[in-house]
């Protein structure tokens, strides 16, 4: 049961504590006073999305916290969360989208947190009655109200695999048609590649020995004159060095201290007779060969034209070669793969069928109950003479949602046939239906044995809307006899039913200085009456006060 809320810095509230209690409670004030912001602040504490616009204007972050008791839930039990007496849901939210959550002071991801709060609170927007008018919302509801929402959703899961393999089938046999070119090509791709023999590095090896072929005149002019300088011509560097090694070994014989540099000299002399040894043969073999250049320039030019048609170096290239021979393997066995996706997909088509037709037999099973069900509760809530029905239609392909289409129709009077619910509700009758559906959902939830507990608060934001007089009275007692096994929160204007409340919360924005706040206080007695007499005319008069006073007297003898 949810206790106590408390809000701080959310929207245009600065700081507000709220007190529940057990059966009806009942929160009224003027449009615009600050009820729904309650409900949005209990929606984010249960899971929902935020943003930063809900923080308080000037504030650093907006803190909310709900108190609940009497808590039985098995993920609490597995995130090993003590909740003997009860457990707090807070919430922090900051700018930039970031924020925090915590279950008694264990942190907890928003997932989390839906999940524990789905488990004990059932939030009605006053927006949802509006779903009924989308004919979608007709099927998901009535396979919730079967317990087929899981087979429905296996279902959808089998449906995305047949699409799937259709698509893939229809491109196989798209390359199929195509595949006799294709593979020819392929063929003549991979031999042309094959045929030319290359080789990693290949490339870089034969444009140096171009380069060398195409400056081989400079290259023998220059051997040749460091031969004859080094080696060959009068008073080369070897006949000098010579001479140098003459006068030093002189020197030697006089100063010993120099023998070092003999030393040295010798041993470099035969280092530098080597050195035209490997400069003569250089020289040798830049020998003019046409014959050569020409081969290379042959090669380098084949290497090139088959870079621009397969890929950038000789590594590229290959790759690609390496990758049609893989395309031409796939397409030499493409027969044999799409007759064994042709037998994957027939399979799957059975089942879908059979799946679709085994959730069309629940689906027909289900609606007469539902009607019946929904029937009764619209009876409670003053449609003494309506009808209501689930039609099903068959289409005539299979979709995600199988073979059924379903929609609501509906008859306020007797004689007339039922209808869609878009072409006859009135915005009230929407209402009541939404209600009437509500209270089903509840029984349903009562009945199903899940590891999880039924919700333990239900609260309707609005979902009065449209009605009144009499009805408003249906409306109430039905709210009333569901608070006698849920705690129920009801934000309303209608004072038929703020008068069936067993606590009634009274909400108001007043101006303090240049801000607005807003404040909430229980009402009994005489402020009760106030309130009741004001929702009644507008303002407070002794008519509108005999009014309340006649609508409590009443509301005592009903209860």
């Amino acid at each position: 049961m949810l206790r106590e809320l408390r809000i701080k810095n959310f929207t245009i509230i600065d700081d507000l504590s709220i007190s529940f209690e057990l059966g009806f409670n009942v929160l009224t004030g003027e449009t615009g006073a600050g009820k729904s912001i309650i409900v949005d602040a209990l929606g984010l504490l249960l899971g929902d999305k935020a943003s930063q616009d809900m923080i308080k204007a000037g504030a650093k972050e907006a803190q909310l916290e709900v108190c609940f008791d009497d808590i039985g839930h098995q993920q609490l039990v597995e995130l090993s969360i003590e909740n003997e007496e009860g457990i707090v849901i807070r919430r922090c939210i900051a700018p930039q989208g970031k924020g925090r959550a915590f279950i008694n002071d264990v942190t907890v991801g928003l997932q989390t947190l839906s999940n524990i709060g789905n488990g004990i609170v059932n939030i009605h927007g006053q927006h949802e009655h509006q779903d009924l008018l989308r004919k979608e919302s007709h099927l998901l509801f009535l396979d919730a109200f079967g317990g087929l929402t899981e087979y429905a959703t296996n279902l959808q899961i089998l449906h995305q695999e047949v699409t799937s393999l259709r698509n893939n089938l229809a491109e196989m046999k798209n390359r199929v048609r195509e595949r006799a070119q294709r593979v020819e090509f392929l063929r003549f791709q991979i031999e042309e590649i094959d045929s030319a023999s290359l080789k990693i590095g290949e490339k870089e090896s034969i444009e140096g020995e171009r380069s060398i072929l195409l400056n081989l005149s400079k290259l023998k002019e220059a051997s040749e004159t460091a031969y004859d300088m080094l080696y060959e011509s009068e008073g080369s560097c070897l006949e000098q060095l010579s001479k140098v090694a003459m006068q030093i070994r002189g020197m030697a014989q006089i100063d010993q201290s120099i023998k070092g540099l003999l030393e040295m000299l010798d041993s470099a002399i035969p280092q530098i007779e080597d050195v035209a040894i490997l400069l003569r043969k250089t020289r040798d073999k830049y020998d003019m060969e046409p014959k050569r250049l020409e081969e290379l320039e042959d090669r380098i030019e084949l290497i090139r034209r088959l870079e621009k048609k397969y890929g950038e170096g000789i590594e590229g290239i290959l790759k690609y070669r390496n990758n049609a021979e893989e395309e031409l393997k796939g397409l030499e066995h493409i027969e044999e793969r799409q007759e064994a996706l042709d037998n994957e997909l027939t399979l799957n088509e059975d089942r879908l069928l059979k799946m679709a037709e085994e959730l069309s037999g629940k689906r027909q099973s289900t609606v007469k109950n539902l009607e019946g069900m929904i029937r009764n509760e619209l009876r409670e809530l003053g449609f003494q003479k309506a009808d209501f029905k689930a039609a099903i239609k068959r289409r005539e392909t299979i979709t995600a949602n199988g073979v059924d289409e379903v929609e609501f129709l509906f008859s306020a009077n007797p004689g007339e046939p039922p209808k869609p619910l878009i072409k006859v509700a009135s915005g009230g009758e929407l209402s009541r239906i939404m209600l009437a559906l509500k209270c089903i959902e509840i029984q349903k939830t009562e009945k199903l044995q899940t590891p999880n507990p039924k919700p333990r608060t239900l609260i309707f934001d609005e979902v009065d809307a449209g009605i009144g007089g009499i009805t408003a009275q249906h409306v109430g007692k039905r709210l009333k006899d569901i608070s006698k096994n849920y705690q129920v929160l009801c934000i309303t204007h209608l004072p038929q039913i703020a008068a069936l409340a067993d606590h009634h919360l009274r909400v108001e924005k007043v101006m303090v200085k240049d801000s607005v706040k807003v404040k909430i206080e229980p009402l009994k007695g005489k402020e009760r009456k106030e309130e009741l007499a004001r929702m009644l005319s507008g303002r407070v008069t002794d008519v509108s006060l005999r009014h309340a006073e006649e609508l409590l007297g009443l509301t005592k003898t009903t209860a």
